[in-house]
């Protein structure tokens, strides 16, 4: 379980101290979250924070009872916490085999990075021994890195914007490794998105707006809410 109790993020610019985040308080034990809002309201800035890439300015972090708060990103990850970023970090000179074996922890069998690659719509053969770097595309990258967090199988697995990127592979595809993951682990899935297919899989939905909780309830009654507002929007435009 996760609890985000008082927390803040601020910053300094040439404006001056700006607040990102504004006294966030939320349990999370569902299956899968949702955190979806218009951009700029601290969505990803949430996410970074529950990870460890960002340091809260206020506020305390408990993962399963224990505050880690303190720990760094990397002691984060040996409790259990995995992030995928929007834009997957590029590694030269390290193959994609070598990248699943070290989410995992130890030395695969080559059978069995082939089946994570292949859970994710890639075949094997083609990027099993390809390097990490600029000659794979936004959308492969991005593929490989839900294999590794596949491989880690974690107890908090962090997505931002999981689908971005993946034209080439359907959104249905992308929700069977989600469920498949949860099987697995038996964790649970914080997802960054806008996308109406990826909403409806979540078993709560958080809105943040302007670095607040706007909304957080069951996918019932928040979804419903969300799509109306957004028909509205549409049509004002349109106008």
């Amino acid at each position: 379980m996760l609890e985000l109790k008082n927390i803040g993020y601020r910053v300094n610019d040439e404006l001056g101290e700006k607040e990102i985040l504004k006294d966030i308080n939320l349990t999370l034990d569902d299956r899968f979250v949702a955190f979806t809002g218009p951009n700029g309201g601290g969505k990803s800035t949430l996410a970074k924070v529950i990870a460890g890439i960002i340091t809260p300015t206020e506020g305390r972090i408990y993962f399963d009872g224990e505050d880690i708060t303190d720990l760094s990103i990397t002691e984060r990850a040996k409790k259990g916490v995995s992030y995928a970023f929007q834009q997957p970090v590029r590694f030269k000179g390290l193959t994609v085999r070598d990248l699943i074996n070290i989410a995992a922890g130890k030395t695969l069998k080559v059978a069995e990075v082939c089946a994570y690659l292949s859970e994710v719509g890639m075949c094997a053969r083609d990027y099993i021994d390809r390097e990490v770097n600029a000659s794979l595309s936004g959308g492969e990258l991005k593929r490989i890195e839900i294999a590794t967090i596949l491989a880690r199988g974690t107890k908090l697995s962090i997505f931002d914007e999981p689908e971005a990127g993946i034209d080439l592979w359907s959104f249905g595809n992308l929700i069977k490794v989600f469920e498949k993951m949860h099987e697995k682990t038996q964790g649970n899935i914080l997802i960054i998105s806008h996308q109406e297919r990826i909403l409806n899989i979540a078993d709560k939905i958080v809105v943040l707006a302007d670095g607040q909780i706007q909304n957080v309830g069951a996918k019932e009654d928040v979804l419903p809410k969300l799509l109306s507002a957004e028909s509205c929007r549409v049509l004002t435009e349109k106008l």
